[in-house]
């Protein structure tokens, strides 16, 4: 049976090659009588199929002209059936030996699927009743050297989907739904918060120093400098010096970069959206992420009601506002508000069997509950406020109880959608928590925090009161999608280079 594999698996990289080698010379044909495609630099288009399908009683008997892929031939002897596909869907080509005349009829026939043609016709039903497009004139505008995966089974292999996305957008329309979506949405969050007085703002991808964020970065090496450099985490503390600054609404869209593990739910270079005002809290943007993805859906999708990794989700307004410390006691019945020291929080954690964290101090306990516990039953949307000091180095204390901060996640099905403060404004607080921060790092965490000086600098001139936000744009799309894997949502995710 192996030895049949093997045989199988030469006999189709040997058609494979003879195919590729016919399609080459058929070219090679092509541009020795003078007609390279390839030297066309321009096709006017005047329809798209789902504009003719759409408007057929208006459109009927028209000329237009269309560009696009074949995707199908039907030989018919004298005339040909095709499928052309353009960016709005497929349309039905009719093609004659008398509209084209012999010589060009018989150019026609040796084309193949894949190759991309300008054609000009009249739009008329057939008699099975399907809107097509009579065509008077057909011009190869590019040649396909590769052949396209056979018709009935499409492009299914999943990896090879997100290698060669252009297949896959070819052969699999659907998936450009996804994309279409994830615009909109990015175009949506603009709008929204332009609407609120932010303004859009650039902020350096390649820093001296990682910070922003507990991750560990991508490190690079300026040569001019001879200076090794971070790919940013995250855009927070550039954002905030322009809070200082007085410019008091201010957001940024743009790549981040992590060098951690891949999942469904991680991709080393993802998008996120930041945004800081001046003179909020964690509450304000409680209610601005809550209006923000609500509305979202509700303008892009038409509905609040959603599905999502098979779970219906509901985004009504009104989305649930509970303490990570009630969260536990809810999941667990263990009350961590109740422990006053860390020796009484360590008892509690090991009841509950959980994997201990390094620092067993109280926040970082109640912190791992909730992380192995009880993150994975949030479904609907739910706003985890009360963050403990020790995992929120950038957020403000809270008045009521200095052991937690005002700070918040958003979770859905079982998802961090987004991550906001109350803003730590007080520079000897701020250095003292950095400090932490590196002595975590030079003890061996490589996701800790360095010392930003030049952050403290500006804290030291004076931040108002400011809340920040910073939202997922891929996993939103995947909940707006009810995509599976951040893989769908990214055009080109991050892949393995496959072996020669």
């Amino acid at each position: 049976m192996a030895e049949e594999n093997i045989m199988d698996a030469q006999q189709a990289e040997e058609n494979l090659s003879e195919i590729l080698q016919i399609r080459r010379d058929k070219l090679k044909k092509l541009q020795d009588e003078g007609s390279d495609p390839f030297s066309i630099t321009k096709y006017e288009r005047t329809a798209y199929s789902a504009d003719i399908k759409d408007n057929f009683d208006s459109m009927e008997n028209q000329t237009v002209s269309l560009a696009g892929r074949i995707m199908s031939k039907r030989d018919m002897g004298r005339a040909f059936f095709c499928d052309l596909q353009d960016p709005k869907g497929r349309i039905q080509l009719y093609v004659t030996v008398g509209d084209l005349g012999e010589a060009r009829y018989a150019e026609f026939k040796k084309w193949d699927i894949g190759d991309i043609v300008g054609t000009q016709g009249v739009v008329f039903r057939t008699r099975r009743g399907e809107i097509s497009v009579h065509t008077k004139s057909i011009t190869l505008l590019a040649k396909s050297l590769q052949p396209l995966p056979e018709k009935f089974h499409g492009l299914t292999n999943q990896e090879l989907r997100y290698r060669q996305r252009y297949v896959d957008l070819i052969m699999n329309p659907d998936v450009k739904r996804n994309f279409v979506i994830r615009s909109k949405f990015i175009k949506y969050v603009r709008d929204f918060l332009d609407n609120l007085g932010y303004i859009e703002v650039e902020t350096p991808v390649l820093n001296t120093i990682s910070g922003g964020a507990t991750a560990r970065p991508f490190i690079t090496h300026h040569n001019t400098l001879n200076l090794d450099m971070y790919m940013r985490i995250a855009t927070e503390l550039h954002l905030k010096r322009l809070i200082v600054g007085g410019m008091e609404r201010v957001y940024e869209i743009g790549r981040i970069f992590r060098n951690e593990g891949m999942s469904t739910k991680h991709n080393p270079e993802f998008t996120t959206v930041e945004l800081y005002q001046a003179y909020a809290d964690y509450n304000d943007m409680m209610d601005l992420f809550e209006n923000l993805l609500s509305s979202a859906a509700k303008d892009i999708l038409g509905t609040y009601e959603l599905e999502w990794l098979g779970n219906k989700i509901d985004l009504t307004p009104g989305w649930p506002r509970i303490t990570m410390a009630e969260a536990v006691r809810e999941h667990t019945g263990v009350d961590f508000m109740s422990l006053t020291t860390d020796e009484q929080a360590l008892e509690a954690a090991k009841t509950l069997n959980i994997e201990l964290p390094k620092e067993k101090t109280w926040g970082n306990l109640l912190y791992e509950c909730f992380d192995q516990l009880v993150e994975s039953k949030l479904i609907q949307p739910t706003f985890i406020i009360d963050h403990p000091v020790e995992v929120s180095p950038l957020a403000k204390k809270s008045p009521k109880d200095p052991r937690v901060t005002e700070r918040f996640e958003l979770f859905i099905c079982k998802s961090e959608m987004g991550n906001a403060f109350s803003e730590l404004n007080d520079p000897i607080d701020q250095r003292q928590r950095f400090r932490r921060q590196a002595e975590l790092r030079a003890a061996g965490d490589e996701e800790a925090g360095m010392m930003d000086e030049d952050y403290i600098n500006a804290l030291e001139y004076g931040m108002p009161p400011t809340g920040g936000l910073g939202i997922g744009i891929d996993r939103v799309v995947m909940l707006l999608t009810n995509s599976d894997s951040i893989r769908d949502v990214i055009l080109f995710p991050t892949m393995k280079p496959l072996e020669d």
